[in-house]
């Protein structure tokens, strides 16, 4: 089966499986296989069925503004509902595919001498029913990649099920291959599949969170519209070039859109992203640049789960950069029920989803190599405007599921007939924070019951320990704690307590609250260190729901 991510585990799980696969596929498995959490809520109607316009011509004249004249025009007409002819891919089943994976000898632009790029497909069937078409373009000509089953290897019992020599109607995405962690080895760097879904690595990343074109209505009581990447336009690229640019076709039954993805490799792996879209339909809600992850547990939620591991989490918190250089830190949680939360903003200089803890003591997981999942973040190009940074976050007990969510919700909704184009940089990779910044960072974030230690807490509070590592407030030794403002907020709750003191022999200073809120309350807290008349450490958030 084709790997998704190089890590030990010999199977995709069910989770990467479900990301991966087409939005329809989402509610028809539903009975069988966990969904995806935040693809829809239980209670929404059923969405539409998937569209895919009629394959462009074999070959022809190409670049980024044609093929976003032709979406254009394809939104004035209705979606064209799928049809696909019954064959032996609508046979194949879990078991085989999992036998089926791209043979590497057949990899595209392996021929390109000096080439720092390969293609690898992915085989149709079982979830991936509907057809993805690849082009290559070269010299302002896009020319069809015909796929047949000389491309692919057949495991074992998947040899029977398939026929030698047989032409594909089409694929269900591609992955790139770089040598990005040595220059004798092709490492993937970057995975097309499933809706509009892809990923990409920095060095040393082992797959983790995901991104996708454009998320509608997520979240919502109605139902999640999953729009596809239909058709990819792969540039060729130049030997020794270490830029790759990918076109691609997106539709869906309120919209048709145009992306261009510009993909530079390295320690942090670039994307810029120019997204045009095309409105059939009024979308309730918008999102832009969304990125998908999980977080089932941390020190702050560790008590409800028996594991050996310390954590299990792709992400561990929402990053924004404010338009004034301020910066958030919200950690993320495994909420007992759905959780919004909207951070309003103006033209905001990035938001993302980061993995801050890159220790392996902290996870003991020598399959899933939490440590090395990626962070990403998103870097708006041109004035976005007003509107909001959404973080939704949706309860498990599973860490094959995907259960957290993010984007850009601006402030105007869309209307049918409407036009919009976005851009943005998305940055892959370890993502450390920029030591040089001179605020303290939030390092942990952790919770317990309230109180005294060793005391029977009888009040019901609930205990919050920030900590806040280096910048200038790191320098400061404990005997200057006279001279720090703890500015801290509650909302829907009340903080009974707080101490701040300093972690002796450390560039620590630790932040303690006891919050208390009645039942069922969902309370908003914010927290902050200030001194010598500035800021000395980021933004802490958090969203306690009192179970």
């Amino acid at each position: 089966m084709p790997a998704m991510r190089p890590d030990t585990r010999s199977v995709l799980t069910r989770r990467r499986l479900l990301a991966a696969a087409p939005a329809g596929v989402f509610l028809a498995c539903s009975t069988a296989l966990p969904r995806l959490a935040f693809a829809q809520d239980a209670t929404a109607p059923v969405a539409a069925p998937e569209t895919l316009a009629e394959p462009a011509a074999p070959q022809q004249n190409f670049d980024f503004d044609s093929l976003s004249q032709e979406m254009q025009a394809m939104a004035a007409k209705p979606p064209v509902p799928v049809q696909m002819p019954e064959s032996f891919l609508s046979g194949l089943t879990y078991d085989d595919y999992r036998l089926i994976r791209f043979n590497p000898e057949r990899a595209r632009f392996a021929d390109i001498e000096g080439s720092q790029f390969q293609l690898h497909a992915f085989h149709m069937g079982w979830l991936f029913k509907e057809p993805v078409l690849l082009y290559e373009v070269a010299d302002g000509q896009a020319r069809i990649m015909g796929f047949d089953t000389d491309d692919f290897i057949y495991e074992r019992e998947a040899r029977n099920h398939v026929p030698e020599h047989a032409q594909l109607p089409g694929v269900a995405g591609f992955r790139l291959h770089h040598p990005l962690n040595r220059p004798d080895v092709f490492d993937e760097l970057a995975a097309f599949q499933g809706a509009s879904y892809f990923r990409a690595l920095g060095r040393n990343s082992a797959y983790g969170l995901s991104a996708r074109g454009l998320a509608l209505n997520t979240g919502l009581s109605v139902a999640e519209e999953f729009p596809r990447f239909t058709r990819f336009y792969i540039e060729r690229p130049a030997a020794g070039a270490g830029t790759v640019v990918v076109y691609a076709a997106m539709e869906s039954a309120s919209l048709t859109g145009a992306y261009r993805f510009v993909i530079t490799p390295g320690t942090e792996t670039l994307m810029d992203v120019t997204a045009r879209l095309y409105f059939r339909a009024d979308v309730e809600q918008l999102g832009i640049a969304p990125l998908t992850s999980m977080f089932l547990f941390a020190e702050r939620n560790r008590h409800a789960f028996d594991d050996f591991r310390p954590n299990v989490h792709d992400s561990d918190g929402l990053g924004i950069t404010r338009a004034d250089g301020d910066l958030l830190w919200r950690p993320l949680s495994n909420p007992p029920r759905l959780a919004s939360s909207y951070f309003v903003e103006t033209a905001p200089k990035s938001f993302g989803l980061y993995q801050r803890d890159r220790e392996f003591d902290h996870y003991q997981d020598a399959a899933a190599f939490y440590e090395r999942r990626p962070s990403c973040v998103v870097e708006p190009m041109g004035d976005w405007g007003k509107g909001a940074i959404r973080l939704v976050e949706i309860p498990s007990d599973l860490e094959v599921n995907d259960n957290i969510v993010a984007f850009w919700v601006p402030e105007t909704p869309a209307k049918a007939g409407d036009t919009r184009e976005f851009a943005y940089r998305l940055r892959w990779g370890d993502l450390p924070f920029d030591t040089r910044d001179e605020r303290a960072y939030v390092l942990e974030t952790r919770a317990g019951v309230g109180g005294v230690s060793g005391v029977e807490n009888a009040d019901g509070t609930r205990k919050f320990v920030i900590d806040f590592k280096g910048g200038l407030l790191g320098n400061l030794p404990g005997d200057r704690q006279e001279d720090l403002k703890v500015v801290s907020t509650a909302v829907n709750g009340e903080i009974k307590t707080q101490t701040l003191s300093h972690l002796w022999g450390t560039d620590i200073w630790r932040l303690v609250l006891d919050v208390a809120a009645p039942r069922g309350a969902t309370v908003e807290l914010s927290a902050h260190i200030a001194g010598y008349d500035r800021k000395l450490t980021e933004t802490w958030l958090y969203q306690w729901i009192k179970a």
